[in-house]
Protein backbone atom coordinates (compact mmCIF):
# COMPACT_ATOMS: atom_id res chain seq x y z
CA UNK A 1 0.00 0.00 0.00
CA UNK A 2 2.79 2.27 0.62
CA UNK A 3 4.79 1.30 -1.82
CA UNK A 4 1.72 2.58 -4.50
CA UNK A 5 1.17 5.57 -2.78
CA UNK A 6 4.70 6.79 -3.40
CA UNK A 7 4.24 5.63 -6.84
CA UNK A 8 1.05 7.99 -7.54
CA UNK A 9 3.38 10.58 -5.07
CA UNK A 10 5.97 10.43 -7.98
CA UNK A 11 3.76 10.41 -10.97
CA UNK A 12 2.21 13.56 -9.76
CA UNK A 13 5.29 15.32 -8.72
CA UNK A 14 6.64 13.96 -12.48
CA UNK A 15 3.49 15.70 -13.87
CA UNK A 16 3.65 18.89 -11.94
CA UNK A 17 7.23 19.14 -13.35
CA UNK A 18 6.86 18.57 -16.73
CA UNK A 19 4.56 21.77 -16.66
CA UNK A 20 1.00 20.04 -18.22
CA UNK A 21 -0.96 21.23 -15.13
CA UNK A 22 -0.16 24.79 -15.75
CA UNK A 23 -0.91 24.32 -19.70
CA UNK A 24 -4.11 23.14 -18.84
CA UNK A 25 -4.78 25.59 -16.60
CA UNK A 26 -3.80 28.47 -18.92
CA UNK A 27 -5.84 26.68 -21.69
CA UNK A 28 -9.08 26.55 -18.86
CA UNK A 29 -8.31 30.51 -18.37
CA UNK A 30 -8.24 31.14 -21.91
CA UNK A 31 -11.78 29.25 -22.57
CA UNK A 32 -13.39 31.31 -19.58
CA UNK A 33 -12.30 34.32 -21.16
CA UNK A 34 -13.16 33.47 -24.38
CA UNK A 35 -16.49 32.40 -23.59
CA UNK A 36 -17.45 35.00 -21.30
CA UNK A 37 -16.44 37.73 -24.03
CA UNK A 38 -18.77 35.41 -26.62
CA UNK A 39 -21.62 35.70 -24.04
CA UNK A 40 -21.28 39.17 -23.74
CA UNK A 41 -21.02 40.20 -27.44
CA UNK A 42 -23.78 37.63 -27.91
CA UNK A 43 -26.13 39.62 -25.10
CA UNK A 44 -25.03 42.73 -26.46
CA UNK A 45 -26.25 41.97 -30.17
CA UNK A 46 -29.20 40.28 -29.01
CA UNK A 47 -30.68 42.78 -27.05
CA UNK A 48 -29.64 45.95 -29.00
CA UNK A 49 -30.51 44.28 -32.93
CA UNK A 50 -34.32 43.01 -31.31
CA UNK A 51 -34.68 47.32 -31.27
CA UNK A 52 -34.79 46.85 -34.94
CA UNK A 53 -37.00 44.11 -35.45
CA UNK A 54 -40.48 45.18 -36.57
CA UNK A 55 -42.45 43.53 -33.40
CA UNK A 56 -46.41 42.86 -33.69
CA UNK A 57 -48.42 45.56 -32.53
CA UNK A 58 -51.61 44.53 -29.84
CA UNK A 59 -54.89 45.67 -29.07
CA UNK A 60 -55.50 44.85 -25.63
CA UNK A 61 -58.86 45.08 -24.28
CA UNK A 62 -59.15 45.06 -20.42
CA UNK A 63 -60.73 46.37 -17.17
CA UNK A 64 -58.65 48.74 -14.51
CA UNK A 65 -58.62 48.41 -10.87
CA UNK A 66 -61.91 50.41 -11.05
CA UNK A 67 -64.01 47.88 -12.60
CA UNK A 68 -63.21 50.75 -15.99
CA UNK A 69 -62.85 49.02 -19.47
CA UNK A 70 -59.78 50.60 -21.39
CA UNK A 71 -58.24 49.50 -24.70
CA UNK A 72 -54.36 50.05 -24.95
CA UNK A 73 -52.75 49.61 -28.36
CA UNK A 74 -48.73 48.98 -28.51
CA UNK A 75 -45.78 46.88 -28.61
CA UNK A 76 -45.27 44.34 -25.92
CA UNK A 77 -41.77 45.65 -24.53
CA UNK A 78 -41.11 42.68 -21.30
CA UNK A 79 -42.75 40.61 -19.36
CA UNK A 80 -42.13 39.80 -15.84
CA UNK A 81 -43.66 38.59 -12.66
CA UNK A 82 -44.59 39.89 -9.35
CA UNK A 83 -45.59 38.12 -6.29
CA UNK A 84 -49.42 38.01 -5.83
CA UNK A 85 -49.17 39.60 -2.30
CA UNK A 86 -48.47 42.48 -4.15
CA UNK A 87 -52.19 42.80 -5.42
CA UNK A 88 -53.70 42.21 -2.03
CA UNK A 89 -54.87 45.68 -1.45
CA UNK A 90 -56.46 45.71 -5.67
CA UNK A 91 -60.12 44.34 -6.40
CA UNK A 92 -58.29 42.03 -9.00
CA UNK A 93 -59.49 38.26 -8.26
CA UNK A 94 -56.91 35.76 -8.13
CA UNK A 95 -56.56 32.14 -8.03
CA UNK A 96 -55.63 31.56 -3.60
CA UNK A 97 -53.01 29.32 -5.01
CA UNK A 98 -51.57 31.72 -7.35
CA UNK A 99 -48.07 32.65 -6.05
CA UNK A 100 -47.32 35.00 -9.00
CA UNK A 101 -48.86 37.11 -11.48
CA UNK A 102 -47.42 38.12 -14.77
CA UNK A 103 -47.22 41.72 -16.28
CA UNK A 104 -46.82 42.87 -19.71
CA UNK A 105 -44.71 46.31 -20.54
CA UNK A 106 -46.34 47.93 -23.29
CA UNK A 107 -45.06 50.74 -25.37
CA UNK A 108 -48.07 52.73 -26.36
CA UNK A 109 -46.18 55.88 -27.70
CA UNK A 110 -49.00 58.69 -28.90
CA UNK A 111 -47.47 61.30 -26.17
CA UNK A 112 -49.85 64.15 -27.34
CA UNK A 113 -52.65 61.91 -25.86
CA UNK A 114 -50.63 59.66 -22.76
CA UNK A 115 -48.07 61.64 -20.27
CA UNK A 116 -45.59 58.62 -21.01
CA UNK A 117 -44.90 56.06 -23.20
CA UNK A 118 -44.87 53.05 -21.46
CA UNK A 119 -47.95 51.24 -19.24
CA UNK A 120 -47.72 48.12 -17.43
CA UNK A 121 -50.85 45.74 -18.07
CA UNK A 122 -51.27 42.93 -15.53
CA UNK A 123 -52.46 39.95 -17.33
CA UNK A 124 -55.37 38.65 -15.05
CA UNK A 125 -57.08 42.55 -16.16
CA UNK A 126 -56.45 41.46 -19.78
CA UNK A 127 -59.67 39.96 -21.54
CA UNK A 128 -59.19 40.03 -25.00
CA UNK A 129 -55.77 40.62 -27.10
CA UNK A 130 -55.92 40.98 -31.33
CA UNK A 131 -53.47 41.78 -33.72
CA UNK A 132 -55.31 43.43 -36.26
CA UNK A 133 -53.57 44.35 -39.63
CA UNK A 134 -55.50 47.39 -39.96
CA UNK A 135 -52.99 48.78 -36.80
CA UNK A 136 -50.35 51.58 -37.85
CA UNK A 137 -47.03 52.54 -36.65
CA UNK A 138 -46.22 56.19 -37.46
CA UNK A 139 -42.59 56.73 -36.91
CA UNK A 140 -42.42 60.51 -36.28
CA UNK A 141 -39.78 63.56 -36.68
CA UNK A 142 -41.11 64.39 -32.95
CA UNK A 143 -43.08 62.93 -30.09
CA UNK A 144 -41.96 59.35 -31.17
CA UNK A 145 -44.25 56.81 -32.49
CA UNK A 146 -48.08 56.65 -33.09
CA UNK A 147 -50.06 53.47 -32.84
CA UNK A 148 -54.05 53.72 -34.20
CA UNK A 149 -55.80 53.20 -37.04
CA UNK A 150 -55.51 55.87 -40.28
CA UNK A 151 -59.24 56.83 -40.91
CA UNK A 152 -58.67 58.75 -44.17
CA UNK A 153 -55.81 60.40 -46.08
CA UNK A 154 -55.99 64.13 -47.34
CA UNK A 155 -54.25 65.56 -50.29
CA UNK A 156 -54.00 69.36 -51.34
CA UNK A 157 -57.36 69.75 -49.39
CA UNK A 158 -59.27 66.01 -50.64
CA UNK A 159 -59.61 62.88 -49.37
CA UNK A 160 -58.08 60.18 -51.24
CA UNK A 161 -57.29 56.72 -51.12
CA UNK A 162 -54.92 55.21 -48.12
CA UNK A 163 -53.49 53.13 -51.11
CA UNK A 164 -51.26 56.15 -52.06
CA UNK A 165 -49.72 56.25 -48.75
CA UNK A 166 -46.56 54.83 -49.88
CA UNK A 167 -46.26 57.48 -53.01
CA UNK A 168 -47.09 60.27 -50.97
CA UNK A 169 -44.24 59.44 -48.31
CA UNK A 170 -42.25 59.49 -51.26
CA UNK A 171 -43.20 62.30 -52.08
CA UNK A 172 -42.26 63.94 -48.55
CA UNK A 173 -39.28 62.46 -48.19
CA UNK A 174 -37.84 64.72 -51.48
CA UNK A 175 -39.27 67.67 -50.15
CA UNK A 176 -37.33 66.94 -46.72
CA UNK A 177 -34.54 66.26 -49.13
CA UNK A 178 -34.40 69.16 -50.51
CA UNK A 179 -35.59 71.13 -47.39
CA UNK A 180 -32.40 69.83 -45.28
CA UNK A 181 -30.25 70.30 -48.63
CA UNK A 182 -31.39 74.37 -48.29
CA UNK A 183 -31.11 74.43 -44.56
CA UNK A 184 -28.02 72.71 -44.03
CA UNK A 185 -25.91 72.94 -47.61
CA UNK A 186 -27.05 76.45 -49.03
CA UNK A 187 -28.81 78.58 -46.45
CA UNK A 188 -25.57 77.10 -43.78
CA UNK A 189 -22.92 78.07 -46.32
CA UNK A 190 -24.29 81.43 -46.93
CA UNK A 191 -24.52 82.17 -42.74
CA UNK A 192 -20.89 80.91 -42.87
CA UNK A 193 -19.78 83.56 -45.12
CA UNK A 194 -21.67 86.26 -43.67
CA UNK A 195 -19.75 85.54 -40.09
CA UNK A 196 -16.84 85.32 -41.60
CA UNK A 197 -17.04 88.82 -43.59
CA UNK A 198 -18.10 90.44 -40.29
CA UNK A 199 -14.75 89.04 -39.02
CA UNK A 200 -13.46 90.00 -41.57
CA UNK A 201 -14.33 93.62 -40.92
CA UNK A 202 -13.70 93.80 -37.03
CA UNK A 203 -10.43 92.37 -38.09
CA UNK A 204 -9.96 95.33 -40.05
CA UNK A 205 -11.12 98.13 -37.59
CA UNK A 206 -8.73 96.43 -34.95
CA UNK A 207 -5.97 96.61 -36.94
CA UNK A 208 -7.17 100.35 -38.27
CA UNK A 209 -6.76 98.88 -41.83
CA UNK A 210 -11.03 99.61 -42.46
CA UNK A 211 -10.53 102.06 -45.74
CA UNK A 212 -13.92 103.30 -47.21
CA UNK A 213 -13.19 101.07 -50.32
CA UNK A 214 -12.94 98.19 -48.25
CA UNK A 215 -16.03 99.20 -45.96
CA UNK A 216 -18.02 99.26 -49.39
CA UNK A 217 -16.76 96.04 -51.04
CA UNK A 218 -17.84 93.99 -47.72
CA UNK A 219 -21.00 95.79 -47.65
CA UNK A 220 -21.46 95.08 -51.13
CA UNK A 221 -20.90 91.18 -50.42
CA UNK A 222 -22.98 91.36 -47.72
CA UNK A 223 -25.67 92.34 -49.23
CA UNK A 224 -25.23 90.27 -52.52
CA UNK A 225 -25.44 87.37 -49.79
CA UNK A 226 -28.46 88.53 -47.71
CA UNK A 227 -30.52 89.24 -51.20
CA UNK A 228 -29.76 85.16 -52.25
CA UNK A 229 -30.36 84.29 -48.20
CA UNK A 230 -33.68 86.11 -49.25
CA UNK A 231 -34.49 83.98 -52.03
CA UNK A 232 -33.67 80.58 -50.64
CA UNK A 233 -35.69 81.63 -47.96
CA UNK A 234 -38.80 82.16 -49.71
CA UNK A 235 -38.11 78.44 -51.49
CA UNK A 236 -38.15 76.86 -47.95
CA UNK A 237 -40.88 78.23 -47.12
CA UNK A 238 -42.71 77.30 -50.22
CA UNK A 239 -41.24 73.77 -49.87
CA UNK A 240 -43.00 73.70 -46.01
CA UNK A 241 -46.45 75.20 -47.17
CA UNK A 242 -46.56 72.70 -49.59
CA UNK A 243 -45.25 69.53 -47.22
CA UNK A 244 -47.45 70.55 -44.39
CA UNK A 245 -51.02 71.38 -46.47
CA UNK A 246 -50.99 66.83 -46.58
CA UNK A 247 -51.94 64.98 -43.42
CA UNK A 248 -53.67 61.92 -42.67
CA UNK A 249 -56.64 61.17 -39.99
CA UNK A 250 -55.43 58.51 -36.92
CA UNK A 251 -58.07 56.68 -34.45
CA UNK A 252 -56.14 56.06 -31.20
CA UNK A 253 -56.66 53.48 -28.98
CA UNK A 254 -59.41 55.75 -26.85
CA UNK A 255 -61.08 56.50 -30.01
CA UNK A 256 -59.83 59.95 -30.59
CA UNK A 257 -58.63 61.22 -33.67
CA UNK A 258 -55.65 63.02 -34.08
CA UNK A 259 -54.37 64.96 -37.47
CA UNK A 260 -51.03 64.60 -37.91
CA UNK A 261 -48.86 66.70 -41.10
CA UNK A 262 -47.14 64.77 -43.43
CA UNK A 263 -43.90 66.65 -42.56
CA UNK A 264 -43.35 65.36 -39.31
CA UNK A 265 -43.83 61.14 -40.60
CA UNK A 266 -40.92 59.58 -41.50
CA UNK A 267 -42.31 56.24 -42.26
CA UNK A 268 -45.58 54.67 -41.69
CA UNK A 269 -45.42 50.57 -41.86
CA UNK A 270 -48.09 47.89 -40.55
CA UNK A 271 -46.10 45.53 -38.70
CA UNK A 272 -49.07 42.99 -38.23
CA UNK A 273 -49.51 42.65 -42.44
CA UNK A 274 -45.65 42.16 -42.65
CA UNK A 275 -44.54 38.52 -43.91
CA UNK A 276 -40.86 37.33 -42.89
CA UNK A 277 -39.11 38.85 -46.09
CA UNK A 278 -40.88 42.07 -45.46
CA UNK A 279 -40.04 41.88 -41.86
CA UNK A 280 -36.30 41.37 -42.81
CA UNK A 281 -36.50 44.10 -45.43
CA UNK A 282 -37.82 46.63 -42.98
CA UNK A 283 -35.21 45.42 -40.05
CA UNK A 284 -32.33 45.94 -42.27
CA UNK A 285 -33.95 49.65 -43.45
CA UNK A 286 -33.93 50.37 -39.70
CA UNK A 287 -30.36 49.80 -38.88
CA UNK A 288 -29.50 51.63 -42.35
CA UNK A 289 -31.28 54.32 -40.80
CA UNK A 290 -29.73 53.88 -37.20
CA UNK A 291 -26.39 54.04 -38.87
CA UNK A 292 -26.94 57.32 -41.22
CA UNK A 293 -29.64 59.63 -39.54
CA UNK A 294 -29.15 62.14 -37.16
CA UNK A 295 -30.63 61.66 -33.31
CA UNK A 296 -33.65 63.04 -32.44
CA UNK A 297 -35.92 63.17 -29.19
CA UNK A 298 -33.15 64.42 -27.00
CA UNK A 299 -31.11 61.21 -28.43
CA UNK A 300 -33.71 58.75 -27.65
CA UNK A 301 -34.74 58.01 -31.64
CA UNK A 302 -33.17 58.24 -34.97
CA UNK A 303 -29.64 57.77 -35.65
CA UNK A 304 -26.16 57.87 -34.78
CA UNK A 305 -24.43 58.78 -37.66
CA UNK A 306 -22.37 62.33 -36.17
CA UNK A 307 -21.40 59.82 -33.27
CA UNK A 308 -20.14 57.52 -35.36
CA UNK A 309 -18.17 60.11 -37.47
CA UNK A 310 -17.00 61.99 -34.14
CA UNK A 311 -15.40 58.80 -32.81
CA UNK A 312 -13.55 57.41 -35.63
CA UNK A 313 -12.25 61.35 -37.00
CA UNK A 314 -11.15 61.81 -33.13
CA UNK A 315 -9.28 58.31 -32.87
CA UNK A 316 -8.23 58.48 -36.61
CA UNK A 317 -6.36 61.85 -35.36
CA UNK A 318 -5.10 60.94 -32.24
CA UNK A 319 -3.53 57.92 -34.19
CA UNK A 320 -1.60 60.13 -36.52
CA UNK A 321 -0.93 63.21 -33.53
CA UNK A 322 0.45 59.80 -30.72
CA UNK A 323 2.20 57.84 -33.92
CA UNK A 324 5.14 59.75 -34.64
CA UNK A 325 6.21 61.17 -31.12
CA UNK A 326 5.77 57.75 -29.20
CA UNK A 327 8.32 56.29 -31.86
CA UNK A 328 10.74 59.19 -31.87
CA UNK A 329 10.28 59.17 -27.69
CA UNK A 330 10.97 55.31 -27.97
CA UNK A 331 13.76 55.57 -30.22
CA UNK A 332 15.20 58.10 -28.60
CA UNK A 333 14.89 55.99 -24.88
CA UNK A 334 16.76 52.76 -26.55
CA UNK A 335 19.11 54.06 -29.53
CA UNK A 336 20.39 57.21 -28.10
CA UNK A 337 19.78 57.89 -24.45
CA UNK A 338 22.91 57.02 -21.77
CA UNK A 339 22.49 54.15 -19.46
CA UNK A 340 22.10 56.83 -16.31
CA UNK A 341 19.37 57.64 -13.55
CA UNK A 342 18.14 60.10 -16.28
CA UNK A 343 17.38 57.83 -18.60
CA UNK A 344 15.66 55.34 -15.68
CA UNK A 345 13.58 58.98 -14.35
CA UNK A 346 12.44 58.91 -17.92
CA UNK A 347 11.45 55.27 -18.28
CA UNK A 348 9.98 55.61 -14.94
CA UNK A 349 7.58 58.52 -15.53
CA UNK A 350 6.41 56.55 -18.67
CA UNK A 351 5.45 53.80 -17.29
CA UNK A 352 3.28 55.33 -14.24
CA UNK A 353 1.73 57.89 -17.05
CA UNK A 354 -0.15 54.33 -17.99
CA UNK A 355 -1.44 54.50 -14.80
CA UNK A 356 -2.89 57.83 -14.39
CA UNK A 357 -6.59 57.76 -13.98
CA UNK A 358 -7.96 58.58 -17.41
CA UNK A 359 -10.44 62.08 -15.91
CA UNK A 360 -7.04 63.34 -14.62
CA UNK A 361 -5.93 63.69 -18.25
CA UNK A 362 -9.05 65.42 -18.78
CA UNK A 363 -8.75 67.75 -16.24
CA UNK A 364 -5.16 68.54 -17.69
CA UNK A 365 -6.74 68.96 -21.27
CA UNK A 366 -8.79 71.50 -20.09
CA UNK A 367 -6.45 73.71 -18.31
CA UNK A 368 -3.40 73.13 -20.55
CA UNK A 369 -4.65 72.82 -23.82
CA UNK A 370 -8.17 74.84 -24.03
CA UNK A 371 -7.30 77.31 -21.91
CA UNK A 372 -3.80 77.87 -21.84
CA UNK A 373 -2.60 77.09 -25.10
CA UNK A 374 -6.45 77.86 -27.03
CA UNK A 375 -6.67 81.19 -25.35
CA UNK A 376 -3.60 82.06 -26.59
CA UNK A 377 -4.04 81.05 -30.44
CA UNK A 378 -7.07 83.51 -30.22
CA UNK A 379 -5.23 86.45 -28.74
CA UNK A 380 -2.66 85.99 -31.36
CA UNK A 381 -4.62 84.68 -34.38
CA UNK A 382 -7.89 85.30 -33.69
CA UNK A 383 -8.72 88.45 -31.94
CA UNK A 384 -11.63 89.55 -33.78
CA UNK A 385 -13.49 86.72 -32.61
CA UNK A 386 -13.08 87.35 -28.73
CA UNK A 387 -14.67 87.36 -26.42
CA UNK A 388 -15.81 84.62 -28.20
CA UNK A 389 -13.38 81.73 -28.24
CA UNK A 390 -12.19 79.52 -31.15
CA UNK A 391 -9.45 77.75 -29.83
CA UNK A 392 -9.95 78.42 -26.50
CA UNK A 393 -12.65 76.05 -26.17
CA UNK A 394 -13.36 72.07 -25.95
CA UNK A 395 -13.45 70.70 -29.09
CA UNK A 396 -12.23 67.94 -31.19
CA UNK A 397 -8.22 69.05 -31.79
CA UNK A 398 -7.76 69.36 -28.08
CA UNK A 399 -9.91 65.81 -27.68
CA UNK A 400 -7.41 64.33 -29.74
CA UNK A 401 -4.62 65.83 -28.50
CA UNK A 402 -5.11 64.66 -24.79
CA UNK A 403 -6.19 61.21 -26.31
CA UNK A 404 -2.81 60.80 -27.22
CA UNK A 405 -0.85 62.20 -24.28
CA UNK A 406 -3.04 59.48 -22.46
CA UNK A 407 -2.05 56.66 -24.92
CA UNK A 408 1.84 57.47 -25.35
CA UNK A 409 2.94 55.39 -22.76
CA UNK A 410 1.25 52.24 -24.69
CA UNK A 411 3.34 53.25 -27.94
CA UNK A 412 6.46 53.92 -26.02
CA UNK A 413 6.56 50.81 -24.26
CA UNK A 414 5.50 48.39 -27.05
CA UNK A 415 8.22 50.30 -29.97
CA UNK A 416 11.21 50.22 -27.27
CA UNK A 417 9.75 46.07 -26.90
CA UNK A 418 10.64 45.50 -30.56
CA UNK A 419 13.73 48.08 -30.76
CA UNK A 420 14.91 45.67 -27.81
CA UNK A 421 14.15 42.09 -29.91
CA UNK A 422 16.27 43.06 -32.81
CA UNK A 423 19.54 41.80 -32.98
CA UNK A 424 22.47 44.22 -31.94
CA UNK A 425 24.29 42.07 -34.85
CA UNK A 426 22.12 43.74 -37.52
CA UNK A 427 23.38 46.86 -36.11
CA UNK A 428 26.82 46.00 -36.25
CA UNK A 429 26.33 44.62 -39.63
CA UNK A 430 25.05 47.62 -41.11
CA UNK A 431 27.08 49.95 -39.38
CA UNK A 432 30.53 47.92 -40.93
CA UNK A 433 28.94 48.11 -44.06
CA UNK A 434 29.59 51.62 -44.19
CA UNK A 435 26.21 52.84 -43.11
CA UNK A 436 25.77 56.03 -40.71
CA UNK A 437 23.57 55.18 -37.40
CA UNK A 438 20.59 57.52 -38.88
CA UNK A 439 20.51 55.07 -42.06
CA UNK A 440 21.03 51.82 -40.20
CA UNK A 441 17.65 52.94 -37.99
CA UNK A 442 15.87 53.98 -41.10
CA UNK A 443 16.07 51.30 -43.19
CA UNK A 444 17.17 48.21 -40.98
CA UNK A 445 15.75 48.82 -37.42
CA UNK A 446 12.55 50.82 -37.98
CA UNK A 447 11.17 48.31 -40.46
CA UNK A 448 11.87 45.18 -38.58
CA UNK A 449 10.40 46.64 -35.70
CA UNK A 450 7.58 47.99 -37.78
CA UNK A 451 4.90 45.18 -36.35
CA UNK A 452 5.85 46.14 -32.86
CA UNK A 453 5.22 49.86 -33.40
CA UNK A 454 1.52 48.59 -34.92
CA UNK A 455 0.50 47.01 -31.87
CA UNK A 456 1.37 49.61 -30.20
CA UNK A 457 -0.75 51.77 -32.19
CA UNK A 458 -3.53 48.87 -32.08
CA UNK A 459 -3.44 48.77 -28.12
CA UNK A 460 -3.96 52.87 -28.30
CA UNK A 461 -6.94 52.69 -30.48
CA UNK A 462 -8.52 50.14 -28.72
CA UNK A 463 -8.18 52.37 -25.45
CA UNK A 464 -8.67 55.73 -27.02
CA UNK A 465 -12.16 54.74 -28.73
CA UNK A 466 -13.66 53.95 -25.27
CA UNK A 467 -12.56 56.65 -23.45
CA UNK A 468 -15.37 58.75 -22.15
CA UNK A 469 -14.24 60.52 -18.73
CA UNK A 470 -11.70 62.82 -20.45
CA UNK A 471 -13.40 64.07 -23.20
CA UNK A 472 -16.34 65.54 -21.64
CA UNK A 473 -14.14 67.99 -20.54
CA UNK A 474 -12.39 68.69 -23.97
CA UNK A 475 -14.90 68.56 -26.56
CA UNK A 476 -17.72 66.22 -26.80
CA UNK A 477 -21.09 67.08 -26.30
CA UNK A 478 -24.69 65.47 -26.08
CA UNK A 479 -25.91 67.07 -29.55
CA UNK A 480 -23.16 68.89 -31.81
CA UNK A 481 -25.10 70.99 -34.13
CA UNK A 482 -22.49 70.66 -37.12
CA UNK A 483 -20.01 68.05 -37.94
CA UNK A 484 -16.30 69.09 -37.67
CA UNK A 485 -16.43 68.24 -41.76
CA UNK A 486 -18.42 70.34 -44.43
CA UNK A 487 -18.04 72.06 -47.65
CA UNK A 488 -16.95 75.68 -45.75
CA UNK A 489 -13.51 76.49 -46.12
CA UNK A 490 -10.92 75.31 -44.42
CA UNK A 491 -13.49 72.09 -44.71
CA UNK A 492 -12.35 70.29 -41.62
CA UNK A 493 -13.21 72.43 -38.78
CA UNK A 494 -10.54 71.10 -35.81
CA UNK A 495 -12.28 73.81 -33.01
CA UNK A 496 -15.75 72.41 -33.17
CA UNK A 497 -17.44 70.09 -30.69
CA UNK A 498 -18.45 66.32 -31.80
CA UNK A 499 -20.22 64.08 -30.32
CA UNK A 500 -18.72 60.44 -29.67
CA UNK A 501 -20.53 57.10 -29.40
CA UNK A 502 -19.32 56.39 -25.94
CA UNK A 503 -20.76 59.98 -24.35
CA UNK A 504 -23.94 58.63 -26.33
CA UNK A 505 -24.06 55.43 -24.94
CA UNK A 506 -23.82 57.26 -21.37
CA UNK A 507 -26.34 60.10 -21.91
CA UNK A 508 -28.82 57.92 -23.29
CA UNK A 509 -28.41 55.39 -20.30
CA UNK A 510 -28.31 57.29 -17.51
CA UNK A 511 -29.53 61.16 -18.54
CA UNK A 512 -32.42 60.14 -20.66
CA UNK A 513 -35.95 61.24 -19.51
CA UNK A 514 -37.25 57.75 -21.04
CA UNK A 515 -35.43 55.12 -19.35
CA UNK A 516 -37.32 51.87 -21.14
CA UNK A 517 -38.03 53.69 -24.68
CA UNK A 518 -33.58 54.25 -24.33
CA UNK A 519 -32.61 51.03 -22.81
CA UNK A 520 -32.12 49.13 -26.12
CA UNK A 521 -30.80 52.04 -27.90
CA UNK A 522 -28.06 51.89 -25.42
CA UNK A 523 -27.59 48.47 -26.42
CA UNK A 524 -28.13 49.09 -30.06
CA UNK A 525 -25.06 51.99 -29.13
CA UNK A 526 -22.40 49.86 -27.32
CA UNK A 527 -22.82 47.10 -30.06
CA UNK A 528 -22.03 49.48 -32.62
CA UNK A 529 -18.84 50.88 -30.92
CA UNK A 530 -17.84 47.43 -30.31
CA UNK A 531 -17.94 47.09 -34.21
CA UNK A 532 -16.25 49.93 -34.97
CA UNK A 533 -13.64 49.40 -32.21
CA UNK A 534 -13.05 45.62 -33.46
CA UNK A 535 -12.93 47.26 -37.62
CA UNK A 536 -9.94 49.77 -36.44
CA UNK A 537 -7.86 47.07 -34.35
CA UNK A 538 -8.47 44.60 -37.67
CA UNK A 539 -7.53 46.97 -40.03
CA UNK A 540 -4.23 47.99 -37.84
CA UNK A 541 -3.73 44.36 -37.08
CA UNK A 542 -3.66 43.56 -41.22
CA UNK A 543 -1.46 46.40 -41.83
CA UNK A 544 0.88 44.73 -38.65
CA UNK A 545 0.67 41.21 -40.48
CA UNK A 546 1.72 42.87 -43.79
CA UNK A 547 4.68 44.58 -42.65
CA UNK A 548 5.82 41.48 -40.84
CA UNK A 549 5.68 39.12 -43.60
CA UNK A 550 7.26 42.22 -46.08
CA UNK A 551 10.28 42.10 -43.39
CA UNK A 552 10.76 38.58 -42.03
CA UNK A 553 13.78 38.03 -45.06
CA UNK A 554 15.39 41.29 -43.73
CA UNK A 555 14.70 40.10 -39.91
CA UNK A 556 16.89 36.20 -40.54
Amino acid sequence: MMKNSNKEQKNMNKWFSSGSPWIWLSAGGVSISLISVLGLLWLIASKGLSYFWPAEIHEFKSIDQHGKHTTVIGEIYDREFIPASQLAHTSIVLDPTQETVERLLVKTGNRELVSLDFRWILVPQIQSTSTPEELAVIERRTNGNFYGYIDSVVLDGKEVEKSKLPELLTRVDNFQEEIDQLQTTDIGAINYQLERLRLKERKYKLDNQLTEARKQELASKTQALKDEYTTLESELMALRDEVARDHIVVRAMDGQKVTINFEHILNITYNNKLGLFEKVGTFLSQIGGFLIDDPREANTEGGVFPAIFGTVLMVLLMTVIVSPFGVVAAIYLHEYAGKNALTKLLRIAVINLAGVPSIVYGVFGLGFFVYMVGGSLDQLFYPETLPSPTFGTPGVMWSAITLAILTLPVVIVSTEEGLARIPSAMRHGSLALGATKAETLWRIILPIASPAIMTGIILAIARAAGEVAPLMLVGVVKMAPNLPLDGNFPFLHLDRKFMHLGFHIYDVGFQSPNVEAARPLVYATALLLVMIIISLNMTAVSIRNRLREKYRMLEH
